[in-house]
This record gives C-alpha cells, sequence and structure tokens, in this order.
C-alpha cells in the first residue's frame, strides 16, 4: 500500500483513461479494505473507517477533506457517529482512474 500512496498523481481530463478491469484487480490486490462499487453507471472505491466516537471520526474526515485539497481530488466524505465513510472516483472520467486508487492508499496512511 504504501508504494501506492507513494506514487504521484497525474492532472486529469475527460479524455483520461478509467482502469481497465485487468488494472482494477491489480489495484484491487493492494487495498483490500476499499471496495470498487457501482452507483448510477459509475464505478467508485469506498471503504468505511470505524472510530470510536463522533469526536475521532470527524477529525479523520477533516483529515481526508485536506488531504483531498492538496490534490485537489475530492472524495464523497461521510460522516457519522463512530464512522466516515470515504469514496473516491474521477469526477471528470465519471470513474476511476489510478490516482483514485493513490489517494485511497494515502488516505489509509491517515490511520496512523
Amino acid at each position: 500500500m504504501t508504494e501506492l500512496a507513494q506514487q504521484q498523481c497525474e492532472a486529469c481530463r475527460a479524455d483520461a483513461p478509467k482502469v481497465s478491469d485487468a488494472e482494477l484487480a491489480e489495484l484491487m490486490q493492494k487495498l483490500p479494505d476499499w471496495a470498487p462499487m457501482a452507483r448510477d453507471g459509475v464505478l467508485q472505491l469506498e471503504r468505511e473507517f470505524k472510530f470510536k466516537n463522533f469526536k475521532l471520526a470527524w477529525a479523520f474526515a477533516d483529515k481526508v477533506a485536506e488531504l483531498a485539497e492538496t490534490e485537489f481530488h475530492h472524495p464523497t466524505i461521510t460522516l457519522e457517529w463512530g464512522k466516515v465513510t470515504v469514496t473516491w472516483w474521477t469526477h471528470a472520467i465519471k470513474g476511476l482512474h489510478r490516482n483514485d486508487f493513490i489517494m485511497a492508499a494515502r488516505t489509509d496512511l491517515l490511520l496512523d
């Protein structure tokens, strides 16, 4: 996972390629706690993080938001009592790009 987290995100345009099925399978092996999900025909990458209380969940959500802003790549962040759900996908291509997997790996590192 840390190898993936150390990779650089690239600027993504509407004509950027989505990950292939083979790439998806390979990348998912590196992120076993994440799950690909289709919503409204758009493949997304999602993980639920659990915490002891709302304040810890809130602090983690803030860290994810700061990470997102540094790369100008923004996920859906759902904050609940003791739980944060993070969903990455690339809006410009309406699907998954390698950047989403890099950001998911970096999100995991925020737990340390």
